[in-house]
């Protein structure tokens, strides 16, 4: 019995990089007035494998393999820049992804003010 890990550790590999994208997950960049926000998400990942053979005492053979793999993806914010300014927005575990949208006008109020005062100052 061969058990061809490399193999499938590559198979398994190639489809978690086709289908664990930003987004595949939460969308594409978008550009909210003069502010560029793009996802981020945190993967996680764990394989697992093996194999046996063995003889009976009666001089019957058998064998058997097994493969499996499992995968998490989660959205955990946005970074959200303007300029040369970049800032991250985390998403809180209780209110989710719809917090992130609710928060994002805030966020550019307040990185609005502060590049005013910013301005006023230098």
């Amino acid at each position: 019995m061969e058990l061809h890990f490399e193999e499938l550790l590559g198979k398994i590999t190639d489809f978690i990089k086709s289908e664990a994208k930003t987004e595949t997950v939460v969308g594409e960049q978008f550009e909210l007035g003069e502010f560029k926000c793009v996802p981020v998400i945190k993967v996680g990942m764990g394989f697992g494998s093996g194999g046996g053979e063995g003889t009976e005492a009666k001089g019957r053979k058998g064998e058997g393999m097994g493969a499996g793999a499992g995968v998490g993806i989660e959205p955990i914010g946005f970074l959200v820049s303007k300029g040369d300014e970049i800032s991250f927005l985390a998403a809180g575990k209780t209110h989710g992804l719809a917090a992130i949208f609710e928060k994002v006008p805030d966020l550019i109020e307040k990185i609005a003010k502060n590049r005013a005062k910013e301005t006023v100052t230098a």
